[in-house]
């Protein structure tokens, strides 16, 4: 079931935290800069892992912290040219076959609940109403509650259907 909720979702309970980066992202401001700050390991084995597979914009990579937090980074947003390794703009192909990869990681795992962002809106620039109905398309049919920060509140909890 898809809950749409406003607040912040740093604050969120879910297990797994969703959020869209480039490959090789250097995840160097809002939500990305947030989850860096709070897993600089996450951030440092991701940078691994795109080093160890070359990925492409379209899949997901799962990172699990010992405390059973999860963050997914959704490939959702092509790498802009040159050394920065700066995130360009998403598409909505790249949402959707992200949000493909992001089902199929959570479906083989035993996971408890997903929190996502306005997936691809900020630095992706893709309009909402566009990305809203692939989240729904691609997460409706998932056993767990899937939580949709729909309206960003700084600094306030969200009332999520979690315990």
């Amino acid at each position: 079931m898809i809950y749409p909720v406003a607040g912040d979702i740093l604050f969120s309970k879910a297990q797994v935290l969703a959020h869209g980066v480039a490959p090789f992202d250097p995840m160097d401001h809002g939500l990305r800069l947030a989850l860096h700050k709070r897993y600089p390991v996450m951030h440092k084995e991701f940078h691994h892992w795109c080093h160890r597979h070359n990925p492409t914009p379209g899949e997901a990579w799962l990172w699990c912290a010992g405390n059973d937090r999860c963050v997914a980074n959704l490939l959702t947003q092509e790498t802009l040219p040159g050394h920065a390794h700066h995130a360009g703009k998403a598409t909505l192909s790249h949402v959707n076959h992200a949000l493909h990869a992001l089902e199929r990681l959570l479906r083989k795992g035993t996971y408890t609940s997903l929190a996502l962002p306005r997936l691809a809106t900020g630095v992706g620039n893709q309009a909402w109403d566009d990305v809203w109905p692939l989240i729904q398309n691609r997460l409706e049919g998932l056993d767990i509650p899937v939580i949709v920060y729909i309206e960003h509140k700084p600094g306030k909890r969200a009332k999520e259907p979690l315990p």
